[in-house]
């Protein structure tokens, strides 16, 4: 299979820059010396009665299949998966920590205990429960409770924090989406979001946080409280496919009567992730089985061909006003191309990025995307980020980035 690589440049908003290394895979058969037109390959056919499916390969930003992508719903606790983000992100900018102290109010708890609040965790009314604990609650056994509490404590109201988790969602991209409250409880309509904006999230939240991923998301069951009789209470993960399908170790599900029975899940197996949706299910039964089901066509039916290694310099891209004129764009995790099995045909790659980008940039920020076009299948774009900082420069950097520009040197 060979790759055919672009080297254009279009100047001001987006700029195609040229790949400067690596786009060979990895194991490309050796040369025919008869050339030979490669076989054309189906795309695979996946059947089914969900209104809304969506299955996208992480690693190389296929759409492997979409049904009813856009279109808007009710996440129901699928929303808790916002939450997740919100409070990861706050940890990460190490405004918030995991071994912070919350405190539950006594309104919070009236207005969310388990006689009345759905899903819970059994918090009690002035119960100190850290961040860590909170996070499991939420994610491993959907507490409403644990939602309310997260909400509250860091903003002092679900309002404030909904606010937060709506600007949040904004600048990752969700477009279609809007939340009312921090657990997806319902709210007269309020809280909707499209399958596609689900991905996005779940993307972003693997992505931007590896390790808390893995922590929080495959929990197989919760302890916490203590039921009338002074016994432990337990609780399994809701997931419906953990434990059942090989590789899987994330994220939500969700259940309304306008949407039905839902589920947001990812599952990783040799090195390739994939994130789905489904929603509008009859059954939890129905639910399960349609997960397994996708996920097992999405690893049997397609192949991912790695195309960059993980940790590798991609290409340079012009900053402006830094103290350097550029930077190396990086591939964080390896970058695949997702064709269907047996797949014969090359690909086209370009990096796609503004130009010049304006200083700061941090070593990790989002900076460029790559875009493998595989012959016969749409694009597929995996992001790449500053392999390293570059401060804002004075005029003296100024002066040089222009002499750079000037003679390349």
């Amino acid at each position: 299979m060979a790759g055919r690589f672009s080297t254009g440049y279009r100047a001001g908003g987006t700029a195609v820059a040229a790949l400067a290394l690596l786009l060979v895979p990895a194991a490309a058969p050796a040369a025919d010396p008869v050339k030979k037109a490669p076989t054309p390959v189906s795309r695979p056919i996946y059947t089914t009665q969900a209104p809304i499916v969506m299955l996208k390969d992480m690693d190389s930003g296929a759409i492997l299949f979409s049904r009813g992508a856009d279109k808007r719903f009710a996440p129901a606790s699928m929303a808790k998966v916002m939450t997740a983000y919100v409070v990861l992100d706050l940890i990460k900018s190490n405004q918030l920590s995991r071994d912070t102290v919350f405190t539950v109010d006594e309104a919070t708890w009236k207005k969310w205990n388990g006689s009345s609040g759905g899903s819970t965790m059994f918090l009690r009314p002035r119960e100190k429960v850290s961040v860590d604990e909170l996070l499991k609650g939420l994610i491993t056994v959907s507490g409403n409770d644990a939602a309310a509490v997260l909400a509250v404590g860091i903003d002092g109201s679900e309002e404030l924090f909904v606010k937060r988790m709506n600007d949040v969602a904004s600048r990752i991209g969700m477009a279609s989406s809007r939340f009312g409250t921090p657990s997806g409880w319902p709210d007269g309509g309020v809280t909707k979001v499209s399958a596609a904006d689900l991905i996005t999230l779940a993307d972003r939240l693997i992505r931007d946080h590896p390790a808390a991923y893995t922590r929080y998301f495959s929990v197989p069951r919760l302890q916490h409280g203590t039921s009338p009789d002074g016994k432990p209470i337990v609780q399994p993960n809701r997931n419906p496919i953990l434990g059942r399908f090989a590789g899987a170790d994330g994220l939500k599900t969700g259940h309304t009567a306008e949407a039905g029975y839902c589920f947001l899940g990812s599952a990783k197996r040799d090195g390739r992730r994939l994130i789905m949706v489904v929603a509008g299910m009859s059954s939890e039964k129905a639910r399960r089985d349609e997960a397994e089901r996708l996920m097992a066509w999405g690893f049997d039916a397609w192949e991912g061909r790695e195309i960059v290694p993980a940790g590798a310099r991609v290409g340079k891209l012009e900053v402006g006003q830094g103290t350097s004129p550029t930077l190396e764009a990086q591939a964080a995790i390896p970058v695949r191309m997702t064709v269907p099995r047996g797949y014969a045909g090359g690909y086209r790659a370009t990096l796609r990025s503004r130009s010049p980008l304006p200083a700061p940039v941090a070593r990790g920020t989002r900076v460029a995307e790559l875009v493998v076009t595989p012959d016969g299948l749409p694009p597929q774009v995996t992001p790449l980020l500053a392999a390293h900082d570059v401060a804002a420069g004075g005029w003296t950097d100024r002066a040089r980035t222009g002499f750079y520009r000037l003679t390349g040197l």
